[in-house]
C-alpha cells in the first residue's frame, strides 16, 4: 500500500483516484473547489480545499511523506507549473505531472517534475493500434523503445512450436504468457505446439515487433 497525493480533480484525477483506491493506496485529494472535491470523498483517505500553487499551503501537507505526488491539473497549465515546482521545493519524492500539450513537457520537467504524462495523448495512441491491427488484444508501451503486445497467434505461427519458430533467437522477442481457452499458461516448454485462438504476450523491442508481427505504430 502506497502514500499518495492528487492535486486537481478533474476527469483524469477522478479517474486516477478510482484506479488508486482499488488498489487499495491511502490517498489525499487536493482541490480549490469543494464541489469538484465531493465526487471522490468515498474513494479517498482524505480530502482538504486548498490552492495548490500557495506554499505555505503546500508545505502544510507534509508532501514528503507521499510516495507519489500527482499533479493532474488540466485545464490551468501555469497552475499546474506552480503546484509541480513547489511540491518539489517542499521535498515530494516523485513527481508526476499531467500535460495537454507536448510543448508542456520540458517546461514541466524543467520545474521539478520527475515523469509526464499525456493521458489523451497516451489513449490515442493505444486506440489507435488496438483497433487498426486485426491481432492486437492489448498493448503497453515502454521507455527507452520497448513495448508489450498481447496478440492473437500469426496464422504462419500456429502448428508450430516455440523452439521451432525461434521466437527468441530469431525473432528476438521473449514470450512472457500464452492464453489458451480462457487460461493463462505463464509457464511453458519450448516444445508448446500454438493452436488456432491461441493469444501470446510478448515483450521486445520496438524494431523487431514491427518488423517481426507486421504491426505499424
Amino acid at each position: 500500500m502506497k502514500s499518495i497525493l492528487v492535486v486537481g480533480i478533474g476527469r483524469f484525477g477522478y479517474h486516477l483516484i478510482d484506479q488508486l483506491n482499488k488498489a487499495g493506496d491511502e490517498i489525499l485529494a487536493v482541490d480549490s473547489s469543494e464541489e469538484r472535491l465531493e465526487p471522490v470523498l468515498g474513494m479517498v483517505t482524505s480530502s482538504l480545499i486548498g490552492d495548490a500553487t500557495n506554499e505555505s499551503f503546500v508545505r502544510s501537507l507534509g508532501v514528503e511523506n507521499f510516495d507519489v505526488c500527482f499533479v493532474a491539473i488540466g485545464d490551468d497549465f501555469q497552475s499546474s507549473l506552480e503546484a509541480t515546482s513547489l511540491l518539489k521545493e517542499c521535498g515530494a519524492k516523485y513527481v508526476v505531472a499531467r500535460a495537454s500539450r507536448l510543448v508542456h513537457e520540458k517546461f514541466l520537467l524543467r520545474n521539478g517534475a520527475d515523469y509526464v504524462v499525456f493521458p489523451e495523448k497516451q489513449l490515442a495512441e493505444w486506440s489507435a493500434i488496438r483497433w487498426c491491427s486485426g491481432r492486437v488484444v492489448d498493448y503497453l508501451d515502454f521507455p527507452g523503445e520497448y513495448s508489450i503486445f498481447e496478440i492473437t497467434v500469426p496464422k504462419d505461427w500456429i502448428g508450430k512450436s516455440l523452439a521451432e519458430l525461434g521466437i527468441r533467437n530469431k525473432l528476438h522477442l521473449n514470450v512472457l504468457s500464452i492464453k489458451r481457452n480462457g487460461k493463462a499458461i505463464l509457464e511453458f516448454p519450448a516444445d508448446l505446439v500454438f493452436e488456432t485462438g491461441d493469444t501470446v504476450t510478448i515483450f521486445g523491442a520496438d524494431k523487431d515487433i514491427q518488423k517481426s508481427l507486421k504491426i505499424n505504430y
